[in-house]
């Protein structure tokens, strides 16, 4: 794994990346001396872990890992090195991968790295394993799932709600304003028979008779956008263009 390592203190650096290099398997990618260089270097250098200490001036350890722990999903484990007993609590609540005194023994810095790999795969397991966005549709009385990343858009008539994608058309259950609430990042209201996805949006054009007509990438089809949904279909096409 890359190994960040956290201190105040340049010896107490060097012998836990002594360590490290002795167990093997392991890069140590940088030293930081406290807290706000530590979330720095995370944020420039990505390691798997970061080795830190807890009592530094400035912004502190368990500070530092509470901000990494309500960031990215792909945060590093933090194990805690430290000198005092006291903050253990504090450490564990703040989801720690393990909490070692100093000075630091080989082999349960070993049992620390394995348990902190071992954290991470998992946690790299549980949110590849999270299903893509999709939407259920039938055909001749089978359920199939249309992924939205394949969708171009949905269009109400009476009842029913059609999915138009990349490999055809089907009739799905959900109605559209189901399908708004589930996905409001995804889709746009472009009418209130119809919601485009929006990574299939190229552009705005007038026709002819002077309607309102998006432009979808690929296929190059054009739907119409009424006078209501326009000022937001205008300032998604402003947010997507910047």
């Amino acid at each position: 794994m890359r190994v960040l390592i956290v201190d105040d203190e340049g010896l107490a650096r060097e012998r836990l990346a002594q360590l490290v290099s002795d167990l093997g398997g392991h890069q140590v990618v940088g030293a930081a001396r406290d807290g706000e260089d530590a979330l720095q270097q995370v944020a420039e250098l990505k390691p798997d872990v970061v080795l830190m200490d807890i009592r530094m001036p400035g912004m502190d350890g368990l500070q530092a890992a509470a901000q990494l722990n309500g960031g990215e999903a792909d945060a590093p484990r933090v194990i805690f090195v430290t000198a005092y007993g006291d903050h253990a609590l504090e450490a564990f609540d703040l989801q720690a991968a393990d909490y070692l005194l100093k000075p630091v023994n080989r082999e349960r810095l070993a049992a620390a790295l394995e348990r902190a790999a071992r954290d991470q795969a998992a946690q790299r397991l549980e949110v590849s394993a999270q299903p893509a966005p999709h939407v259920l549709c039938r055909r001749r009385g089978d359920l199939h799932l249309i992924p939205l990343e394949r969708s171009r858009y949905f269009e109400a008539e009476q009842k029913y709600v059609t999915a138009v994608h990349d490999d055809g058309e089907d009739l799905i259950d959900d109605s559209l304003r189901q399908l708004e609430d589930r996905f409001p990042s995804l889709l746009l209201r472009i009418h209130r028979k119809a919601l485009v996805c929006r990574d299939r949006i190229e552009g705005l054009e007038k026709d002819i008779n002077g309607r309102h007509m998006l432009v979808l990438r690929d296929s190059g089809e054009r739907l119409e956008v009424s006078r209501r949904h326009l000022p937001e279909v205008r300032r998604v096409l402003r947010e997507l263009g910047s």
